[in-house]
């Protein structure tokens, strides 16, 4: 079977997180799983295409906006299935047998487990709840996304927006989303820079507000401050 997934990877000033993220990925290239990996950058001012380009990515510059940037590597990408990660977000060992399984179901979009880079009852407890939240319907984008392009299309694909594109995919996608066996472990950064609580709530905070109509280019400045 020919490589059919093509990975889409937004950057902005990512150059330390891409190397664990992309060298989890090396288990589905050895396995001729991916075709391709395209990063989709907006702006960068270190030096994550560099570094990108030495892994052998496909690099596409843009403005900053997440939604703005997935749209683009979508649009580039030629495989058959999309795997939609963030930089800061590794896969752990093994995800390829969950990947492989689910390419037989491309009337679904698959999202992964998520798991924090640090332990304690805190993560925990974050990272629970975020795979009940995605149990209900409503997976975030450090979690991943597994999608066939047909689906894709037929949902509209990710809004031209800074922030919750994440959010209007899922809803969009209500029905359709399964939980794959494996893993997705992001980054705990900004909980231990602002607190787990602190953060937890601005994340909650953030949904609820996008829920009730406020424009994502607002949500974004409130929520990079």
């Amino acid at each position: 079977m020919p490589a059919q997934i093509s990975v889409v990877v937004p950057t902005l000033n990512a150059e330390p997180a891409l190397g664990p993220c992309f060298g989890a990925l090396m288990e589905g290239l050895e396995l001729g799983l991916i075709r391709e990996l395209i990063v989709s950058d907006g702006g960068s001012e270190d030096s994550t295409s560099a570094l990108a380009q030495a892994w052998g990515a496909e690099v596409l510059h843009g403005p900053a906006s997440r939604g703005g940037q997935l749209q683009r590597g979508v649009v580039a990408a030629r495989g058959e299935w999309l795997l939609i990660l963030h930089a800061d977000t590794v896969l752990r060992a093994g995800w390829t047998e969950a990947v492989r399984k689910h390419l037989e179901h491309p009337q679904a979009a698959g999202w992964f487990r998520l798991s924090f880079d640090q332990s304690g009852i805190a993560a925990a407890i974050v990272a629970s709840w975020a795979n009940l939240r995605s149990k209900l319907g409503l997976p975030y984008g450090d979690q991943g996304l597994l999608i066939h392009r047909d689906l894709y299309h037929a949902v509209g694909g990710f809004p031209d927006q800074p922030l919750m594109e994440d959010v209007a995919l899922a809803r969009a996608l209500r029905g359709k989303l399964v939980a794959l066996d494996a893993v997705a472990v992001t980054s705990a950064a900004k909980y231990r820079r602002q607190g787990w609580l602190r953060r937890g709530g601005l994340n909650l905070w953030t949904l609820l507000r996008y829920a009730t109509g406020t424009p994502p280019e607002r949500l974004a400045r409130a929520y990079n401050r």
